[in-house]
């Protein structure tokens, strides 16, 4: 077998290996999940994820992951916790303990904090009979599946499995929560994954932005208004500040005639304006937007798109947002 032969098959190993063990974990879960996860749902403060060497990088990310997914959360490094840093774990925290023999000697100090004060304690470990699954308030098992490095030393396999049963746990309470993709973008303004999650009143033009006029109102004030706002339309309202129709530009053009300027808005505007709810995500109005071929969306008020204008929102200030 040449090399890169060789690269590859070591490569296909590892991975069979890992998703074998995934397999075996799913197989496993049982009422210590039910019992962790609901133990996470009730804490009135925060998730203190905890864990030495790869364990704690795993420890980490897992807090993380709670942590934009609705579950407060922070990562305490157990060396450090035996120097001051238990101080940040409140009596109305939850820890979770990553340690895959369950004797990891610096997560000592933390575990004997927690029975101290009665914090509960959530132990993920492979071995059941060991020091942090017989303190633990709940134990999470890792299946006895082999690592992934030949010499069955180097933390892989196990430490796979540590990362995969957190995100469970993390997504989890975040279905049981009812966490929104709303709530979700409130965790994540900043970069590509948060200009997918705007919402239409993130954009919009608003109060006296908003180009409107009532019905009654003659076409002078009507372009005048199209022509202040710029935005090449105007919403036109009913006396109970219902929206009940639009004039773009290319109305005013269709209507040209001698008697233009003594005609109303309610004369030349179009019926039943194409309108979006204010809950609705920037790339939804940008497909409205493309596939009726317009410019501008009104925003409703509330979910019936057919009550008051709060809003307009232009095509390019979709763009703008990087919805496209």
């Amino acid at each position: 077998m040449t090399e890169p032969e060789s690269g590859l098959a070591s490569a296909v190993r590892v991975l069979r290996l890992e998703a074998a063990a995934l397999e075996q974990l799913a197989a496993g879960l049982d009422g210590a999940f039910t019992r962790a996860l609901g133990l996470l749902a009730g804490v009135a403060g925060r998730v203190v994820v905890t864990g030495m060497g790869k364990s704690g990088h795993i420890a980490r990310k897992i807090a993380a992951t709670l942590a934009s997914t609705g579950t407060p959360a922070l990562f305490v490094h157990p060396g450090e916790a035996s120097h001051g840093d238990l101080g940040m774990i409140a009596r109305t925290d939850a820890v979770i303990a990553l340690s895959n023999s369950g004797e990891t000697s610096e997560l000592s100090d933390i575990i004997a904090y927690t029975r101290r004060f009665a914090i509960p304690l959530i132990g993920v470990t492979r071995r059941a009979g060991s020091t942090l699954a017989e303190q633990a308030d709940v134990t999470l098992l890792l299946p006895a599946a082999p690592e992934a490095c030949p010499l069955g030393l180097a933390p892989t396999t196990s430490t796979t499995m540590m990362l995969a049963l957190g995100d469970a746990l993390a997504i989890a309470l975040l279905e049981r929560r009812g966490f929104s993709a709303q709530d979700f973008h409130a965790l994540h303004p900043g970069g590509q994954l948060g200009r997918a999650l705007l919402l239409v009143t993130d954009v919009m033009h608003k109060a006296d932005a908003v180009p409107l006029c009532n019905a009654a109102a003659p076409l002078s004030e009507v372009i005048l208004e199209m022509s202040t706002k710029r935005l090449g339309c105007v919403g036109v309202t009913g006396d109970d500040g219902r929206l009940v129709g639009i004039i773009t530009d290319g109305d005013l053009r269709r209507h040209m005639n001698p008697a233009l300027l003594t005609q109303t808005a309610a004369d030349v505007m179009s019926h039943k304006p194409k309108t979006i709810r204010r809950k609705a995500l920037v790339a939804e109005a940008l497909r409205v937007m493309n596939d009726k071929s317009i410019t501008t969306l009104f925003v409703s008020d509330s979910d019936d798109t057919s009550d008051r204008p709060i809003g307009i929102v232009h095509i390019h200030d979709c763009l703008r947002a990087g919805a496209a």
